[in-house]
């Protein structure tokens, strides 16, 4: 392993100490720095416009404004033009899925899945406060859902990371929430009921959980927010691994023994991550849902800087 774990993580469990210092981390994206999202996304990126614009005063026209923005009413009564200026609208919730379940306590060389969607969550709730938006949290394990509803400053990320602190390390003792997770459904209702119009609503999740059952109520997410997947992989997923010899997996439904130092072993499971990749993106295309990768075996900072 080249990679060294980040501080005071062990790649398994979760503590606070791990989760915090993406506090300081938020200022490499915040204005006019580059935007993390431009850095975070992949090629699907959304058509979908921004922040709205909240109506800020009226001032006499001056050369340069725009003049889809003259005050027509203003300039009648005064006999001379005026423009309408804006302020960008703030103060938009972020609502993040984390998921938590069984097929995310996994991780092959640096760090389990679900600890790695818990640093990024870390970050996009920081990074959401310091950009003056409120911030909640669905978190899923497969058996429990805890809703958290969007708050402002730090409230927000600190109540997201206490949960993921006490549902990680609940998934690390109590074995049996590791069995036959329910589906995605139940996440998405909770995002309903937690999303008013004009959320940032971001899933971050392996979506082995997620079936094409679901895309109706997906779609009316879309519909009403603005959606981003972060699809976190680990490396022997896309059969990326130095481990040669026989094991015997199970991916929760099915037991086998599976043969790593046959090359065809390796590419059968990166065909198969492929196609469940495919799959994904081609939903995010067809409703405009911005999709990333990222992996479990490489610190998160070290990808976002790359």
């Amino acid at each position: 392993m080249t990679d060294a774990l980040p501080p005071h993580a062990d790649g398994v469990h979760l503590c606070v100490d791990e989760l915090l210092p993406y506090r300081q981390q938020t200022v490499r994206w915040l204005p006019p720095a580059k935007s993390l999202w431009s850095q975070l996304l992949g090629q699907h990126q959304s058509k979908q416009l921004g922040r709205g614009m909240d109506f800020a005063e009226v001032r006499q026209y001056q050369p340069g404004d725009d003049i889809r923005a003259i005050d027509w009413r203003v300039t009648a009564r005064t006999g001379k033009p005026h423009t309408k200026l804006f302020t960008e609208e703030r103060e938009k919730p972020t609502v993040l899925y984390i998921d938590l379940s069984a097929s995310m306590q996994f991780g092959s060389s640096l760090l389990l899945k679900s600890v790695q969607a818990s640093h990024i969550a870390s970050l996009l709730s920081w990074l959401a406060v310091d950009e003056h938006d409120r911030v909640g949290a669905v978190i899923d394990t497969g058996h429990a859902l805890f809703e958290l509803k969007p708050t402002s400053r730090q409230k927000g990320p600190l109540q997201i990371i206490a949960q993921l602190v006490r549902s990680q390390n609940n998934m690390m003792t109590d074995l049996s929430a590791q069995q036959s997770p329910h589906s995605m459904e139940q996440g998405l209702q909770a995002l309903h009921r937690l999303c008013p119009k004009g959320c940032d609503v971001i899933l971050i999740s392996d979506f082995i959980r997620y079936g094409a059952s679901l895309e109706p109520l997906l779609g009316r997410l879309v519909r009403r927010n603005r959606m981003k997947f972060i699809h976190i992989y680990d490396p022997l997923e896309i059969g990326d691994t130095h481990f040669r010899g026989a094991e015997w997996v199970s991916n929760g439904k099915d037991t086998r023994w599976l043969n790593f130092s046959a090359l065809n072993t390796r590419n059968g499971i990166k065909k198969a991550f492929e196609s469940h990749q495919e799959k994904l993106e081609l939903v995010c295309q067809s409703m405009k849902i911005d999709y990333r990768l990222i992996s479990s075996g490489m610190p998160l900072l070290k990808q976002l800087a790359g």
